[in-house]
This record gives C-alpha cells, sequence and structure tokens, in this order.
C-alpha cells in the first residue's frame, strides 16, 4: 500500500498541513468546506461521493454519515432534508475539520471519533457510506455488518463503490447481511447500493 494512500483511514499527528477551503454545488446550492492533507479528496467532492447524494432519498429521520471525513454527505444532506445527522470517523483531522463544516454551513450534526460502529449508539433511518477501499475489505465488511445493527426497522443503507475496487465481492458479501440488496444505480463502473434489514 503506498504511503500517501493510508492516511485518511489512520492519524498521522507528522502529517503536514495544507488547510484550504473548496465549494461544491448540490441542487442547485453552494456549500463551501475546510480540508486539509490527510483527508480523502481534499481537493474537491469526489464524483463518487456527490453521487451518491443524488441518489439518496428524501429523509427527515435520522442518518448516520459512516466514515465522513471532512463531512460532505452529512452537512449537504443535513441541510437539504432538514434531518438529523451524526458524523463519524476514525481519522481526528478529518473530524476537526467536520466541525469546522458543520459550523460554516450552519448545521447542527453530532460528531463522534470511531472506528467503524465502534463508539455508534442508536439506529438509523439512513446510513451511508463511501468505504475506505484502501483500509482493505476486512474494515469494509466490519462497517457493512455493524451499519446492519444500527438501522430502524425500515432504514436504508447506502454504499457507492467502483468495479474496479470490488462491487461484485461487495454485493455477495452484502447479500450475506440483508434481506434485501438493491442496484439503484450502474453506470460507467459506478454502482449506488440500497441494502435494508
Amino acid at each position: 500500500m503506498c504511503e500517501f494512500m493510508s492516511h485518511y483511514f489512520t492519524n498521522d499527528d507528522n502529517l503536514k498541513s495544507n488547510p484550504r477551503i473548496i465549494s461544491h454545488e448540490f441542487n442547485g446550492k453552494i456549500f463551501e468546506f475546510h480540508t486539509d492533507s490527510g483527508v480523502f479528496s481534499p481537493e474537491k467532492v469526489d464524483y463518487a461521493t456527490d453521487l451518491l447524494m443524488q441518489n439518496i432519498e428524501s429523509s427527515a429521520g435520522k442518518l448516520l454519515d459512516l466514515a465522513c471525513g471532512y463531512g460532505p454527505i452529512g452537512i449537504i444532506l443535513g441541510k437539504t432534508f432538514g434531518c438529523n445527522i451524526t458524523m463519524s470517523d476514525v481519522n481526528r483531522r478529518a473530524l476537526e475539520l467536520a466541525k469546522m463544516n458543520r459550523e460554516m454551513n450552519g448545521v447542527n450534526a453530532k460528531i463522534i471519533e470511531s472506528n467503524g460502529l465502534a463508539n455508534i449508539d442508536g439506529e438509523f433511518d439512513i446510513i451511508t457510506l463511501n468505504p475506505p477501499i484502501h483500509a482493505g475489505k476486512d474494515v469494509c465488511y466490519k462497517m457493512y455488518e455493524g451499519a446492519a445493527q444500527h438501522l430502524t426497522f425500515d432504514g436504508k443503507f447506502y454504499i457507492v463503490i467502483q468495479k474496479k475496487h470490488g462491487a461484485n465481492s461487495t454485493i455477495t458479501k452484502l447479500c450475506e447481511i440483508y434481506k434485501s440488496v438493491e442496484t439503484i444505480y450502474k453506470k460507467k463502473g459506478y454502482y449506488i447500493l440500497r441494502c435494508s434489514n
């Protein structure tokens, strides 16, 4: 594994800081985010994340942005849907940025340091995940399994994954965990999956 690929799902206190502010348009509204080196996709909200947000149905319930990074999914959907937001990540730098971005965008969100679902309590109507593929299958699969334990009765778990990053094996694994696994988007190698218990 390349050294630079590991930074966004670990904590490296020696990593140099390179702060910046980026903007992202979603449904005609502009959102701004503090980002930095050592977090996932610091230059822009990545295509897969945007695709995931575009394919989540509106909900005013409770949403968990799992592996939130600097917080674009939770903040954008929280602002757009008016839902109750929890954001979690293992990367402390990402969480500090998420707190700054929560304030900058006027969103009330609970932010938790958690390795996967380890420190997460309660149930959620929606759980979102752009999985940290480079952390390895074991890490991702534990997130898939953990999410199932934190969904409400009719809750939905949304994942974005690329074919080249193991979409087929991911679907196989999800079908072992969830009663329903739907492919709600499939185009140009990108899959959006919706799972329910």
